[in-house]
């Protein structure tokens, strides 16, 4: 069965998306089985693994709305060695469509069901937002990987993500759990960021990873070229960073 993790924080900019990509891409070249789930309608994850998603016959739209079967919508054979269920700007009618139908939801979990022999691994990139489409995301994951910048700002919010976490669990998902509290854009040298690390520590002691990710010119580069960091810049720190992510959290995943 398939280990599925929403990578999620309706705060933008934290990195949520350049995580997806880059530890999907760290996961594949680990040897695991990996499908990463673009469910953010700016589509960047599908365009960051060098899909066009404006030149897509169906999406994760397709899927969610029953047209088309997950297995049928994905596309494989990237060079970073995964799987991609695309997404693109048509996801923003998902708000709206997907309030129409039963099972609302639950509909992603459903379509992926039918995965669970194929891959060892699934990451679904959330919008940053908390929305019906974060909402399915939640209902079919495991676990939750919450990318967090340490910054002024960081834990602003962060209650309404564990707020509505908690609201899963006790609603549809009781099994879903934090995986991990991921800090981004991290710069030890600055008095700030010790300072919301210290925060962080005293709040989510062990589910706060030890990998971190530094700022890394390289890692900002990559998605303009449709590649992963490992791919675009392989001895950069940003790659290391993302393959030391990686092994974390196959540890933590017992994989």
């Amino acid at each position: 069965m398939s280990q599925i993790i929403a990578l999620t924080n309706q705060k933008g900019g934290v990195g949520k998306t350049t995580s997806a990509v880059n530890l999907a891409a760290s996961l594949a070249a680990l040897g695991r089985r990996v499908l990463l789930v673009d469910l953010d309608p700016q589509g960047h994850a599908s365009m960051g693994s060098g899909i066009d998603k404006h030149d897509l016959e169906t999406s994760v739209l397709d899927v969610l709305l029953d047209d088309t079967a997950a297995r049928d919508a994905i596309i494989g054979e990237l060079p970073a060695g995964y799987d991609v269920l695309p997404g693109n700007g048509d996801l923003t009618a998902a708000e709206v469509e997907l309030l129409q139908v039963d099972e609302r939801q639950g509909r992603l979990a459903r379509a992926l069901v039918a995965l669970a022999d194929d891959y060892e691994i699934i990451l679904i990139d959330c919008p940053p937002s908390l929305n019906m489409l974060t909402v399915n995301a939640l209902t079919a994951a495991d676990g939750v990987l919450i990318p967090l910048q340490c910054e002024f700002y960081a834990l602003e919010g962060l209650s309404a993500l564990l707020g509505t976490i908690e609201q899963i669990q006790q609603s549809v998902n009781p099994e879903l759990e934090i995986s991990g509290i991921l800090r981004t854009m991290y710069d030890k040298r600055m008095s700030l960021t010790r300072e919301v690390d210290s925060q962080l520590r005293g709040y989510f002691g062990d589910r706060l990873l030890k990998a971190t990710i530094p700022r890394n010119v390289k890692v900002a580069e990559a998605p303009s070229h449709g590649l992963p960091v490992s791919h675009y810049a392989r001895f950069s720190r940003g790659s290391q960073a993302y393959r030391v992510l990686a092994k974390e959290m196959l540890s933590r995943l017992a994989l």
